[in-house]
């Protein structure tokens, strides 16, 4: 395989594999581009790369940076913004594990609060609601506090804990 069929495929496949980490197949392929990519590049180069419209890459950038994924670069002498991505990979996964629990963990977390907090009027139905959401809250609070742990701790450590929890 050449480099720019190796290239494309990545891209491809890491934009399709987007959505598993909450965003579209247009921003992972951005993300992915600007990952690979050695230098920073401009939004014509990203549009003209991955055959993109104008207005679907500066969205796109634009979500990518407030994800705290993608920063603008400023080039002595040029009027154009570019941009580039988090190359440490291990870095990345923490920012993505941090934002996905701030925009989709944490929320759930204060719905089930909410509703397993009502008033215990005494029906089944009210107990089993409250019991059940309960059990769910403490499930999610665990999950989320464990990733929180995992996500803040060194590359070295969190790999070797990963491995013994598989073998």
């Amino acid at each position: 395989m050449e480099f720019g069929e190796a290239k494309e495929k990545f891209i491809s496949t890491w934009g399709s594999l987007g959505t598993l980490w909450g965003i579209n197949k247009a921003m992972a392929q951005i993300q992915a581009l600007l990952f690979v990519s050695t230098q920073p590049l401009s939004m014509e180069d990203i549009m003209t790369e991955l055959k993109i419209s104008r207005g679907n890459t500066s969205m796109n950038l634009r979500n990518l940076m407030d994800w705290g994924i993608v920063t603008k670069v400023l080039i002595s002498g040029e009027r154009r913004e570019f941009f580039t991505t988090e190359k440490d990979v291990q870095e990345l996964a923490q920012i993505i594990a941090k934002e996905r629990s701030r925009r989709e963990i944490k929320p759930v977390i204060k719905v089930l609060e909410e509703v397993s907090s009502i008033e215990d009027d005494g029906s089944k139905q009210t107990q089993e609601l409250i019991k059940q959401t309960k059990a769910l809250k403490e499930l999610a609070n665990d999950m989320d506090t464990l990733m929180n742990k995992l996500i803040d701790q060194k590359q070295n450590w969190l790999t070797k804990s990963v491995f013994k929890l598989l073998k």
